[in-house]
């Protein structure tokens, strides 16, 4: 059987002892006819270097086609736990849990796992030929496999509601199944991050390598969020033109490199402001911004709203 990667030590980026993780929370269900989930929280030790991470894994046993799944799994670091949170701590109470005595740094893993059963209502019926996403919903991709996710703004948002929803019983049920679906929506939006070759215009792209490397492109924005890169620091990293960079890049993904840039970043200041409750400050110095008004004036051009505005809402 194929044993894809642990998620948390490709985070940690070495082994991580059973000894050395202390467990606050652990939730492990399966919704009938839908997605079985695990959601794993552990106080973080202070000496760990993680990196936030998502992977999908592509499970496929030809002999057995009931075995066949797709999974999600996500590694967060940076979220907080409060060990009054359950008695109504005040501070949790005002939304200041980052400030509450009683927080814990944590270590939040998530899997989420797809039967073939499940995945096969969302492939198109009677389709004239196959799409890369059809291979993947009807498992007619015949060799098992896994691959690391970059995580945009809207899966982080996800993933924070469902760390911290209040459903319970079938209500939470309904949320996860919701939720769980976005999952895999962004996930196989990242996964594909492609057209069909035939529909390419720039010729170029009917070469696999020069799609990989706009792909991995994508993937370096995605990562450095924080520090702003030049289109030729972009191309020198991965190893092509400039020119076929911005015009595969525009092709393939249906935007400037700017513009999806710019708009991954609000995404991830919307996600820092309203979520984390981080200031309008913090988050401008986080994102790389010399001044505070320019971050403000980009927030609302993308948003609608002042980043000020966003926190009273």
């Amino acid at each position: 059987m194929y044993q894809a990667p642990d998620i948390l030590m490709m985070a940690y980026k070495q082994p991580v002892m059973q000894d050395q993780l202390v467990a606050l929370q652990e939730k492990d269900r399966q919704i009938p006819g839908s997605v079985q989930y695990t959601i794993k929280r552990y106080q973080k030790n202070p000496r760990w270097n993680l990196d936030d991470m998502g992977m999908m894994v592509y499970h496929y046993k030809k002999e057995d086609p009931a075995q066949n799944y797709l999974e999600l799994r996500f590694c967060l670091a940076g979220n907080v736990y409060c060990r009054k949170k359950e008695i109504e701590c005040d501070s949790c109470k005002l939304n200041s849990t980052p400030s509450c005595s009683e927080r814990i740094d944590t270590v939040d893993v998530l899997s989420f796992r797809f039967l073939s059963v499940h995945l096969s209502q969302f492939a198109r019926p009677r389709k004239l030929e196959n799409t890369i996403s059809d291979n993947l919903l009807e498992f007619k991709h015949t060799t098992s496999f896994s691959k690391t996710l970059a995580l945009c703004g809207r899966t982080r948002l996800v993933l924070e509601a469902l760390l911290n929803h209040t459903y319970t019983d079938s209500l939470e049920n309904i949320f996860i199944n919701a939720q769980s679906q976005m999952l895999l929506l962004y996930s196989m939006e990242c996964m594909i991050g492609e057209k069909e070759v035939e529909t390419f215009q720039c010729k170029f792209l009917a070469n696999e390598a020069d799609r990989d490397k706009i792909t991995q492109a994508r993937e370096i924005l995605l990562q450095h969020i924080g520090e702003p890169l030049t289109i030729k620091e972009l191309s020198r990293k991965v190893a092509i033109n400039e020119c076929y960079l911005k015009k595969g890049f525009k092709e393939m993904f249906g935007t400037t490199i700017f513009d999806f840039y710019q708009g991954q970043r609000m995404e991830h200041a919307r996600y820092l402001l309203y979520e984390k409750g981080l200031s309008v400050t913090e988050v401008s110095v986080m994102l790389g911004y010399s001044s505070i008004s320019h971050f403000s004036t980009a927030f609302k051009k993308h948003t609608g709203l002042k980043p000020c505005e966003l926190l009273l809402h």
